[in-house]
Parts: C-alpha cells; sequence; structure tokens
C-alpha cells in the first residue's frame, strides 16, 4: 500500500467561509483511499488565523498566497457568484494559471448560477459533494 501526499489550496473569500469550512473538513478531516492508496491531502490554504494576513501591505500578501499555491498540487475553487468580484480569487486564478495548477471548480449546494470567471479556467467541475470533490482532486492529482 502506497501513501499519495497531495497538497491542496482552497481559494475563498472570507464573507462566504462557509464553503471554505465545509471543502475543508471534507478534504483534510477524514481518511480518504483509492484502490491501494492512501491520500494525505495537505492544506496549503491560507486559514482566517494565519500569520499571512498579518503582511504589512497587499504585495506581500499576494507574494505569500502565490507561494502557496506555488507548492500547490491542485486549486479547488467555489463557483459562488463572489468569485466574480473578488479581488483576490482572481489573483489566485491568475497565479494558479501562471503556476500550471489545475483548478477543480466546485458548484456550491443550491448555487443557481457559477462565476464564469472560474468556470472559464477550471481543470474540472463538480458538484457539492464529498466524494465528488474528493474525486475530483485525485483525478487532476493524476
Amino acid at each position: 500500500m502506497s501513501t499519495r501526499q497531495i497538497h491542496v489550496f482552497i481559494s475563498h473569500a472570507w464573507k462566504y467561509s462557509g464553503h471554505y469550512k465545509t471543502l475543508a473538513s471534507w478534504i483534510f478531516e477524514e481518511n480518504w483511499r483509492v484502490g491501494q492508496a492512501s491520500l494525505d491531502f495537505r492544506n496549503y490554504s491560507v486559514p482566517k488565523d494565519d500569520p499571512i494576513h498579518n503582511a504589512p501591505n497587499d504585495k506581500q500578501l499576494k507574494e505569500a498566497i502565490l507561494k502557496q499555491i506555488a507548492m500547490s498540487h491542485v486549486i479547488v475553487i467555489p463557483t459562488g457568484m463572489y468569485t466574480g468580484y473578488s479581488k483576490w480569487i482572481a489573483k489566485e486564478i491568475r497565479g494558479s494559471t501562471d503556476y500550471g495548477k489545475p483548478i477543480l471548480a466546485v458548484n456550491p449546494q443550491g448555487q443557481r448560477r457559477t462565476s464564469g470567471v472560474v468556470a472559464n479556467v477550471a481543470s474540472m467541475s463538480v458538484g457539492w459533494a464529498k466524494k465528488s470533490v474528493i474525486g475530483g482532486i485525485w483525478e487532476l492529482y493524476n
């Protein structure tokens, strides 16, 4: 049996932190297996209590976030409409594409409209279901 360590960055806006919390609990707080492989998901996101948020200016904050993206294998972005309005999520998308990181778009439950910004750059889209999210991350990692 082998263990695969997979670094995941979840993009989010703090105004909608419920999406982040749900995705993080699904991905990082459970044990996952695919066939004989044990999946060890590592959180490369920037949670609200992360010291990165104490960066003295936007430039240093952006650099710190992009460093996390560069070290990640897969970028997960909820496709709520807020993503079209967040300057930070736009920067994270740009960093993901610049570093060649695959983006998994996750359509939040009950969301009738999704952000075209995310849909246009996503490598894959999945619904708001734990197994769909894990399956999408695994597929993009491979």
